[in-house]
């Protein structure tokens, strides 16, 4: 592509060159040649542009264009920027055309135009498939299960029976969506009720028997599951995933879970049953989540959190458990406090046992 072209996916302005034929985007210490485009709109990696071979770069809005340089693109947010840079450079996964011979697919599955099924695929009984969709080499999708249009599903993936899901959704490998819930009861009260009732345990649980999961998992347009995450399917209703959405590696999201639309969870967030998370939620990484809680839309809450209550909207929570940004602080501060508190108080003993031996 020319440069003008790179710039114009961008929606940015280009200084000098326009004309430059790019090949590739490269990190400024790795550029080999003039159709090298260096990635610099951080300001520590200005410094490596003098005497570059590329004779193109990427530049933050507002930062100088070194003189050997014979063309720029200025960006206004280089994060945002970076996104489209890469769906202009981007390297789809290699896939065939149609069903491949060792794959396989029933009889009555449905399949949408260009649709790419991999060697050792499964995909069950009544499945449907939109248009475009891409299903990997040893991914599985149960029987029932939908998939709308361009749904790209990576090596390993597995996708349980009458899972629904939107278009452009992206399963990594060895996510499982669909897997049935940790839904377990005994006949009488057991060790963990009757321990949240009174605070002791004062029973055993010599049965276990499971509930079996009849729901589902339904994942709106755009949801991105990563490598290794699990969803579960609801007892009787479903679990729900909202539009846009994206959920990091070695996530667990319980049963009659429902997330709201453009939320992130991060890696080794675990989130227990019945939790409502609101639109645009964050939780980082190892973020864990209390069964029947509720998290408000706009939340963020930091890294190796506990939530143990109801979170509510356009707030900041972290710590273990789980507080106010501001408190949290307040209790971190008083933390550091304790030592010149400690000697205080060894201070103060020895004066008064020093006025009491007068």
């Amino acid at each position: 592509m020319k440069l003008a072209e790179i710039a114009a996916a961008l929606d940015a302005r280009v200084e000098g060159d326009g004309s430059i034929e790019i090949a590739r985007a490269v990190h400024p210490s790795e550029a080999e040649g003039p159709g090298d485009l260096a990635l610099a709109m951080d300001k520590e990696l200005l410094a490596l542009l003098p005497g570059t071979r590329a004779r193109a770069a990427v530049l933050a809005e507002g930062a100088e264009v070194p003189a050997g340089l014979a063309g720029a693109i200025l960006v206004k947010r280089p994060r945002y920027a970076m996104a489209g840079l890469m769906d202009v450079f981007e390297k789809p996964v290699h896939a065939e055309p149609g069903v491949h011979p060792q794959a396989f697919v029933a009889p009555d599955v449905e399949l949408g135009e260009g649709v790419s099924v991999g060697p050792f695929a499964y995909v069950g009984p009544g499945a449907k498939l939109g248009p475009g969709c891409i299903v990997m080499p040893h991914a599985t999708i149960g029987a029932g299960a939908v998939a709308g249009r361009d749904c790209l599903f990576h090596p390993g993936a597995r996708i349980g029976e009458r899972v629904e899901m939107g278009e452009r959704c992206i399963i990594h490998p060895n996510a499982a969506v669909g897997n049935d819930g940790f839904s377990f009861v005994t006949p009488e009260p057991g060790s963990v009720e009757t321990a949240k009732a009174s605070g002791r345990v004062t029973a055993t649980n010599v049965l276990i028997r499971r509930v079996n999961s009849i729901g589902t998992v339904i994942l709106g347009d755009d949801v991105e599951v990563g490598a290794g995450a699990t969803i579960d399917r609801g007892t009787v209703t479903a679990t729900r995933v909202g539009n846009g959405t994206k959920i990091d590696n070695l996530v667990q999201i319980g049963h009659n879970v429902v997330i709201g639309t453009n939320c992130m969870l991060c890696g080794h967030v675990g989130v227990a049953g019945s939790v409502t998370i609101g639109d645009r939620v964050v939780l980082a990484g190892k973020v864990g989540v209390a069964d029947h809680k509720t998290i408000g839309s706009d939340s963020v809450v930091a890294a190796n959190s506990g939530v143990g209550r109801d979170i509510p909207p356009k707030t900041v929570w972290m710590g273990y458990p789980a507080v106010p940004r501001t408190e949290a602080f307040e209790q971190y501060k008083n933390l550091g406090r304790l030592k010149r508190y400690f000697a205080d108080v060894v201070d103060l003993k020895n004066r008064i046992k020093a006025l009491e031996s007068r």
